[in-house]
């Protein structure tokens, strides 16, 4: 069950959204739009074939009251459904508040003596980061639109600003009044006088010893596209991007014989933190939930061939809605192609002699997102045997701050005279609207042990898996165990493989399954709830979408999993979502500066007793491949 409802707003129906929202006098005279994005239907409603309507939501700030409405329109009567006025939280960071925070600064007497305390007398090089407040208790937001600006400082234009932090310097400034509302100084530490710059001319010369690598499909790419649509080989599903998940995986399927069986209805991101470790008053606040406040979507890069992505390229634009509810395209905000994957399956026959091996090839469809110093690149690969893996790459620069001679932060790593990397956690929440051959499912803990030595195991070696059922919410404490190399299964109890085992797919974690450090009385513990657990299993809602709630943004309530798994439901034989926290706790080096190399961060979910026997065995041998064989050395397969 698939409909085009559930996919991304065109940019017509992104228009329609904002001039709904202007006519019914909806965040007053020029209402900022902080999201607009398509308000997926009841599935429950479209199996039954009620008659369901094309919606959208929008997030909208009052930019002279910076009150926030959660505005729900009709597309089709184009007309306002409902309008609540947020108690708590906001919409996502404008683009235009970027400028008044520069503007407003610049013209802050206060703030420009504290920057001459410090030497800097030239402005235009002084570089502002924008923080949400949700972290700061001290803070009486009522009425105001505050954002927390960490100041940095370029020696020129193209400078490294993070290789220079203006220590000790926080800007407070509410952007709805256009003024600075308080500027704290901390005291002024001594600043990095090194240029730390990343780029080819600072740090030549290059290396001579690199060959050209080139990647070419002769007869084209092996998928097709039909607007969001996606088939390749056995895989189809749709594309769509939202300003706030980013990429968004809808409709997986895998054909089996000639019957196509459902995988997962919706799959996405469902929100980040990243929290910092720093305890002093000027960071300890610091954190940027990245989807809810900044919107993750709509920062996505266009991707440039050869750099973003190599080979035979197909890109997708992505339409998003600019702090007036336009419409803004992102050219190629999407990258898909295929991949050699390695060795997919191989057996020598050591008494014939007899080699059997196939190629492995994956789909990749990805993204990348800039938000301040950080980006993030989200990869989803479709394999050959029905399995995927996601990826997160996490890439850019990291946080910085200034130190005295002798007198280095206890939870940073020193990178540059006076400059040292701060210690903290990248913890991304995935929502994963599972539909294993169907939408009756349940979900099981797999952890493996010995079993009892006794008459049943005397010999001591025997291997025993718990599969422990997750019956209700709370069951099970949520987090990853690679001692027991434990895993969750989202099995259809209803329908059985030839072996009489249930169809079902497993969520197998990766390496980096962090949870979060922080704890009261950091308000963080409070906002980021979801990210104290890996796994969180939850009745289907279409209410319950994001994991710390649809409105981060200087929310302090909590909402989110923890809120919503308190109810303790029933998660038996029903229409399921998985929701799995992806954690990295970094603790940077020496060489993550003056810019990091890609780390990444993945887990998969693999075929369990989904199928009667390897679904891959249909995979040809590549020499036996015409157009295969003559880019390889005489035919011969490379392991």
């Amino acid at each position: 069950m698939y409909s085009s409802l559930f996919d991304a707003l065109t940019a017509d129906e992104i228009s329609t959204v904002a001039s709904v929202v202007r006519g019914a006098g909806i965040g007053g005279e020029r209402p900022g739009f902080g999201s607009v994005f398509a308000h997926e239907p009841d599935k429950a409603d479209v199996r039954s074939g009620r008659t369901v309507t094309r919606r959208a939501r929008a997030l909208v700030l009052d930019r002279t009251s910076a009150a926030t409405f959660d505005v729900l329109v009709d597309l089709e009567t184009r007309s306002v459904v409902s309008s609540e006025q947020l108690t708590d939280g906001g919409a996502q960071l404008l683009g235009d508040e970027v400028r008044i925070m520069d503007e407003v600064a610049r013209s802050d007497a206060r703030f420009v003596e504290a920057l001459a305390k410090r030497g800097i007398t030239d402005l235009s090089l002084v570089q502002l980061d924008p923080f949400g407040v949700g972290n700061r208790s001290d803070l009486d937001l009522t009425g105001r639109r505050i954002w927390a600006c960490v100041v940095y400082y370029r020696h020129f234009a193209e400078d490294n600003a993070y290789a220079h932090p203006v220590e000790g310097l926080v800007l407070l400034v509410d952007t709805v009044r256009e003024e600075v509302f308080a500027v704290e100084d901390h005291g002024v530490k001594p600043m990095n006088t090194t240029c730390d710059n990343y780029t080819a001319e600072h740090n030549g010369p290059m290396r001579t010893d690199i060959k050209p690598l080139a990647i070419a499909q002769p007869a084209g790419p092996g998928f097709s596209l039909d607007g969001p649509a996606m088939s390749w080989q056995k895989w189809r599903f749709r594309i769509n991007m939202h300003p706030l998940d980013g990429l968004v995986i809808s409709g997986l399927e895998y054909k089996d014989v000639d019957e196509y069986r459902s995988i997962m209805h919706r799959g996405s991101l469902a929100e980040m933190i990243v929290p910092y470790g720093i305890p002093e008053s000027a960071h300890y606040f610091r954190s940027a939930f990245d989807a809810g406040e900044y919107g993750l979507g709509k920062m996505a890069n266009s991707l440039v061939l050869g750099c973003d992505c190599l080979g035979e390229i197909t890109y997708l634009d992505a339409v998003m809605a600019d702090d007036d509810g336009n419409p803004v395209t992102i050219e190629n905000a999407i990258c898909i192609h295929e991949e050699d994957a390695g060795i997919l399956w191989k057996h020598t026959d050591w008494v014939t002699g007899n080699v059997d091996v196939r190629r492995s090839r994956k789909l990749v469809v990805s993204f990348i997102a800039t938000v301040g110093n950080y980006h993030y690149g989200f990869y989803w690969n479709f394999f050959q045997d029905a399995h995927v893996e996601i990826d997160v790459k996490l890439m850019g620069i990291v946080q910085t701050i200034s130190y005295a001679d002798g007198d280095l932060p206890s939870h940073a790593t020193p990178v540059a005279p006076n400059l040292a990397a701060t210690y903290h956690q990248h913890l991304f929440s995935f929502r994963l609207d599972m539909e294993v051959d169907g939408p009756e499912n349940s979900v099981f803990q797999n952890d493996v042990d010995s079993a009892p030595v006794g008459e049943a195991n005397p010999y001591g070696n025997a291997i025993a898996v718990t599969k422990t059922p997750i019956e209700r919410e709370q069951d099970g404490d949520g987090v990853t165990n690679p001692q027991t190399s434990r895993s969750w299964t989202v099995v259809n109890p209803n329908k059985k493989n030839k072996w009489g085992l249930p169809v079902g797919y497993k969520l197998l974690p990766g390496w980096a399954s962090d949870t979060l450090i922080a704890k009261a009385p950091s308000l963080m513990a409070t906002r980021a709830g979801f990210a104290t657990k890996n796994i969180w299993v939850t009745p289907y809602s279409p209410d319950e979408m994001h994991s710390a709630g649809d409105h981060p943004n200087s929310d302090r309530s909590g909402a989110g999993l923890p809120e919503w798994t308190s109810a303790n439901r029933d998660v038996r034989n029903t229409d399921l979502v998985l929701w799995h926290t992806v954690g990295v706790t970094h603790i940077p080096r020496s060489e993550d500066w003056p810019v990091m190399p890609t780390e990444v961060a993945s887990f998969m979910l693999v075929p369990n007793n989904f199928f009667d026997r390897s679904p891959a065995m249909d995979v040809p041998d590549r020499r036996e491949m015409p157009s295969e064989a003559a880019e390889s050395d005489n035919g011969s397969c490379c392991h």
